[in-house]
């Protein structure tokens, strides 16, 4: 994993997007963003048992596995959202970028590769890409039933109670 503040150029979505400054761990953690490395499921599996995760799906994102609307599907995945769940990708394989939104309203972008797993707590405002090979593989964990609901950035969700109670979580 690596996290460093969003550089804020045109260029594919895709890029690294490195602005050079890199932001810590704990900053993650600030803002409730968990991040752990897992070169064994095992493990995946203990944190799934101690977080009541019950279901779990795997995702391959790459022109391959899905064909003509991966480029339409990646760029969806691109807008500012968020989700009344936690989001948990635990990465299979491949790499890609989360960029969530820093107490400030700046974006900080997170590259995870394989073995790496994020926790996006509900009512973060983020976004999703590939890198640039363009593949990803990843297993998404739910508490419930699988559901992947994006609710993307505007005046409902600015005040939708799982946006509300996330600022309250975090003092905002």
């Amino acid at each position: 994993m690596k996290a460093y503040w969003y550089d804020k150029s045109d260029a594919d979505q895709r890029l690294p997007h490195d602005s050079g400054r890199p932001v810590p761990e704990t900053t993650l953690e600030s803002i409730g963003v968990l991040y752990s490395h897992h070169p064994q499921l095992s493990t995946v599996d203990d944190l799934a048992k101690e977080r009541n995760y019950k279901n779990r799906d795997e995702i391959t994102v790459s022109p391959q596995a899905m064909g003509d609307v991966y480029e339409s599907k990646v760029k969806m995945f691109f807008h500012e959202h968020l989700h009344e769940d936690e989001e948990i990708r635990y990465i299979r394989d491949g790499a890609g970028y989360f960029d969530v939104r820093s107490e400030g309203d700046d974006w900080i972008r997170i590259r995870l590769e394989k073995d790496d797993l994020i926790i996006l707590p509900a009512g973060i405002y983020h976004r999703f890409t590939t890198a640039e090979d363009n593949y990803i593989k990843a297993m998404r964990l739910f508490k419930d039933e699988p559901k992947w609901t994006p609710l993307n950035r505007g005046e409902d969700t600015d005040a939708n109670q799982h946006r509300a109670a996330y600022l309250t979580q975090r003092g905002s």
